[in-house]
């Protein structure tokens, strides 16, 4: 086993949520092998033909990573986890969302504007082994839309992405979200909120909702408070110094300050941390990958690291 490898404890964690070979391709190289060759390069950062041997083929491993990054098979797993950790009692749902901006290597630009046309198979209209099609384009993402509609933007670093995520009260990425580097914090508070969904082991339905809330400034304003009043979730948000000038101007009509607790606020550096530990994958903390679904799949690989190891 080689740094970075999966144990044999997390493997076993992993293995019976893995995807099984449909038959229709061949079989598939173990996914312990392949799964360690993602992980690597997520924590290092190298170029995919430059992947040791000892993963196999570079080819397998980035066709593996592609398609369990479009099929939202990294975000189930993540999620399988989670709910592991749910059922046991480790999950503290004093939760904080917050965001960060990726610099976007020169190699991110370039993906094509529109998908890739389907390839005609060998030996007339109807040769090729039966189905081969069908199985793997649906599982491509629309994208194509140029850089915007690959997540990629200008901001003030540059050329950049950005991830919004809500971190639990341990460091670990509950819910993940990647938009161009210029979105506003705010106009995806309530998509990263929505995307909490941890799974039961038992019945019943998945865990949607948090005990507790705690984001900075920038999600302070009418729209995010009036969401978390409506789902009844106690919150920490500070209100912006011209907010407070605005309400104070109108004296009683301006109404009541919003509720703030210095104390609660204050484990707000959970999200800063859970950033940090997410960073120390270099494939997340500079973006090499084209493809937004791509980026998502190496950010949530890293994630699933977080949550295996924690």
């Amino acid at each position: 086993m080689g740094r970075g490898d999966l144990t044999d404890a997390e493997w076993e964690r992993l293995r019976p949520f893995l995807p099984v070979s449909n038959r229709r391709c061949g079989r598939w190289r173990d996914h312990r092998q392949v799964i360690d060759g993602i992980l690597h390069r997520v924590r290092t950062g190298v170029h995919w033909r430059d992947l040791p041997e000892r993963f196999g083929p570079w080819k397998t491993v980035y066709e593996r990573h592609r398609l369990w990054s479009a099929d939202g098979t990294w975000e189930r797993l993540l999620q399988q986890v989670q709910a592991a950790a749910d059922a046991d009692g480790e999950i503290d749902w004093d939760i904080s969302v917050d965001s960060t901006v990726v610099r976007a290597h020169q190699h991110a630009a370039g993906a094509r504007r529109t998908a890739a046309r389907p390839r005609r198979p060998k030996g007339g209209r109807g040769a090729g082994t039966p189905g081969r099609n069908s199985v793997a384009e649906p599982r491509r993402p629309a994208g194509g839309g140029g850089a915007g509609g690959e997540d990629l933007g200008r901001s003030r670093g540059g050329f950049t992405s950005k991830i919004h995520l809500s971190a639990d009260g341990c460091c670990r990425p509950l819910s993940l979200i990647v938009t161009p580097g210029q979105r506003a914090d705010c106009t995806q508070f309530v998509p990263v909120l929505e995307k909490i969904r941890v799974p039961r082991l038992g019945s019943g339905r998945p865990r949607k909702k948090p005990d507790s809330v705690a984001a900075d400034k920038a999600y302070s304003n009418s729209h995010c408070r009036q969401y978390l009043r409506r789902r009844a979730i106690r919150h920490t948000i500070p209100e912006k110094a011209d907010s407070r000038a605005a309400r104070l101007r109108k004296g009683s009509r301006g109404g009541r300050p919003p509720g703030f607790d210095e104390e609660r606020y204050k484990e707000r550096n959970t999200v800063e941390r859970t950033i940090n530990r997410l960073k120390n994958s270099r494939a997340v903390a500079t973006r090499y990958d084209k493809r937004g679904y791509v980026f998502l799949g190496t950010v949530t690989a890293a994630a699933l690291v977080l949550w295996l190891r924690s």
